[in-house]
């Protein structure tokens, strides 16, 4: 019986679905949008019973909902885990980010709540930690490296800005009315599967339907899966899934950069991206994107920067980039505009025979990239680094409609959010063997 899992965002799935395949998942990704929950009906619809299935230890279906109004976020949510049921699916994972992004409207607290009442399950844990990229919980406060939310850079994030960094107080005003909360210390997780188990079961028998977990190693969090391993939905970032236990020694499929052209295209303004573009750029040819050409006609420029990319010599390694430096920034009317561009490029390189692979660094632009090329699932390979790795993207048929369908080659993709890897990584991505 399959797991199935939600993600509130594309890469906050693939880095879930890497996890899980470490884990010893054969794991597959689906969008939201343009993919097999659309030939069934539409994530946002509801599945129909005949739409197609999924041959998987692991399904992990990407929406976009992070910021989404939280009654858009619970219908589409609660669609993608009927859909899920479909397949046969018996055990979930509702997977939001490590820094809890979310108001104090939701979305994290109505998706919870309408999930536990769909699965009708009374009682789950909450457990963001991920120290492998610096977060963790103690005492139920969450932390950034060695800093508390409320005084990381996440305190005036545009859209999530985190002012609390207490989850029992930050998740309590998203719940309804009734909805109880227990935290589970460090004390009790330090010692062992049994006593954390114990503890969920107490937490349970008060009435609580949510457990606020403390964790702040990996081996923390394994004890956590192992203690939780009875429940039927677990909630939180990516790192729990590491304490899972799969059918397999590991899920990761065989892919990797084929012979061809070496593209990234990186739409991230982040600091960590942008030390990756400039290791890159030292090793290879270096494309920066003209935002006064991209302001007058995107869909223009795109298709001259893509002519532009192939003019070059194919054995060079090419980096596209938004940003490099912190004094490259623009304006943040221009970041849809960088995505939909780089989608675009995407897309007509795609079409191309010398390119058989593509990395693409940044979540937004990972999810425009994913639309424009119309992925339908992507099947994950071995890790290159934690929440990053290759996999293989099953594209639609073209040309027709039936069996006048042409269909298009699987093609091998990295998607990186914007803060993960190393800073060799768009370089070292490339010399990956399958």
């Amino acid at each position: 019986m399959p797991l199935g899992a939600i993600a509130d965002d594309l890469t906050g799935a693939t880095d879930l679905a890497i996890m899980l395949t470490d884990a010893g998942y054969e794991t597959v990704v689906v969008p939201e949008e343009g993919t097999l929950l659309a030939e069934a009906g539409g994530a946002t619809r509801g599945a129909g019973p005949d739409g197609p299935s999924l041959q998987a230890d692991a399904i992990v279906v990407a929406l976009k909902t992070r910021t989404a109004p939280p009654g858009d976020a619970v219908g589409r949510s609660l669609a993608a885990v009927r859909w899920l049921r479909q397949q046969g699916c018996g055990r979930f994972y509702f997977k939001y980010c490590s820094t809890f992004d979310s108001t104090p409207q939701g979305n994290i607290g109505p998706v919870a709540e309408a999930l536990m009442d769909e699965l009708g399950t009374s009682m789950t844990v909450v457990v963001p930690s991920f120290p492998a990229t610096g977060r963790t919980v103690y005492q139920g406060n969450l932390f950034v490296h060695e800093k508390p939310l409320q005084e990381s850079s996440l305190r005036d994030h545009p859209l999530t800005p985190m002012r609390d960094s207490n989850l029992i107080r930050l998740l309590q005003p998203q719940l309804r009315e009734g909805s109880r909360i227990a935290l589970l210390p460090l004390t009790t997780v330090m010692e062992g599967t049994e006593a954390v188990r114990d503890g969920l079961r107490r937490a349970e028998a008060d009435g609580a339907r949510y457990v606020v977990v403390d964790a702040v190693t990996d081996e923390h969090l394994r004890t956590v899966a192992r203690a939780a391993n009875g429940l039927t939905l677990l909630t939180g970032g990516s790192g729990l899934a590491q304490g899972l236990a799969g059918p397999r020694a590991s899920g990761a499929i065989s892919v990797g950069p084929a012979r061809g052209r070496r593209i990234t295209l990186a739409g991230s303004a982040s600091k960590t991206t942008q030390a990756q573009v400039r290791h890159a750029l030292e090793r290879g040819r270096g494309i920066q994107l003209d935002l006064n050409r991209l302001r007058e006609d995107v869909a223009g420029y795109s298709e001259a920067l893509a002519e532009e990319i192939l003019a070059g010599d194919p054995a060079d390694a090419v980096t596209v980039y938004a940003t490099a430096s912190p004094e490259d920034l623009g304006s943040l009317e221009d970041a849809p505009l960088i995505e939909e561009c780089l989608a675009r490029v995407a897309r007509a390189l795609s079409q191309e025979e010398s390119v058989q692979g593509l990395v693409v660094a940044g979540g937004e632009t990972s999810g425009a990239v994913i639309e424009a090329l119309g992925i339908r699932s992507l099947r994950m390979g071995r890790t290159l680094d934690p929440g990053v790795a290759w996999a293989l993207a099953e594209r639609g048929a073209t040309g027709g409609e039936g069996d006048s369908a042409e269909q298009t080659p699987p093609l091998p993709l990295v998607l990186k959010s914007g803060n993960f890897g190393g800073e060799d990584l768009l370089t070292r991505a490339w010399d990956m063997k399958a």
